[in-house]
């Protein structure tokens, strides 16, 4: 069993920056494909980025690709995502997620923290 917390969302001027964290409680968090999904009002969740345990390999959306960095410290069981050149579009509820199977399901999910982003 796996136990994610996310911190770091909040309320940002379009351009600006944000970095939300995710706290994993369980052994075997190393093991895991760790990520991050996004919900706005009124939309399906949609994938974020993920990173393999080795750290390597991290995927993003299409959206986010050059502006969004995800890392990970497993020492820490933690898993980062770096948020740059922030758009109102990107306005959302963040939710980390542990041992991701696909672009769309992940076997455990955090309560979300909320990102806005104003133009």
């Amino acid at each position: 069993q796996v136990q994610l917390v996310e911190s770091g969302g909040g309320l940002v001027q379009a351009g600006g920056s944000l970095r939300l964290s995710c706290a994993a409680s369980g052994r075997t968090f190393s093991r895991y494909i760790m990520g991050w999904f996004r919900q706005a009002p009124g939309k399906e969740r949609e994938f974020v980025a993920a990173i393999a345990w080795s750290g390597g390999s991290p995927y993003y959306a299409d959206s986010v690709k050059g502006r969004f960095t995800i890392s990970r410290d497993n020492a820490k069981s933690t898993v980062y995502l770096e948020m740059n050149s922030l758009k109102p579009e990107d306005t959302a509820v963040y939710y980390c997620a542990a041992d991701i199977t696909s672009s769309s399901r992940a076997n455990y999910w955090g309560q979300g923290t909320q990102v806005t982003v104003s133009s």
